[in-house]
């Protein structure tokens, strides 16, 4: 009796563990190249420049001297902020980019199985 369609046969399992293995090399490669990235984000013009590396650990904080008012710590403090956060909305954009393509459409949607 002839096996009908559904299942998955030897050669289609092989191929799913080749494209599988592809994938979690090029997801190893991404992670990789986001580990010893590093992005910028500033804030007042660029008074205030944050440096984050691609895992979001703050590697460096700049702020010009014109930033600083003894006066108005509180405009300096929001300034900081702003620039980790423009720093962090960059690192996410970068994630995406490199890791976007290897996720495909999210979980094993990038295995090309219908319905995942």
């Amino acid at each position: 009796m002839a096996q009908r369609g559904g299942g998955f046969g030897g050669q289609n399992m092989q191929q799913l563990m080749q494209q599988a293995q592809r994938m979690q090399r090029q997801l190893e490669a991404a992670q990789a190249e986001l580990a010893n990235a590093e992005v910028t984000g500033s804030a007042g013009g660029g008074l205030v420049t944050a440096t984050l590396t691609g895992t979001g650990q703050l590697s460096a904080l700049t702020i010009d001297p014109r930033a600083v008012d003894p006066d108005d710590v509180e405009t300096l403090q929001d300034l900081v902020v702003a620039a980790v956060r423009d720093a962090h909305r960059a690192v996410e954009a970068l994630a995406a980019e490199k890791m976007g393509p290897v996720a495909g459409t999210g979980g094993l949607g990038g295995l090309g199985i219908p319905g995942l």
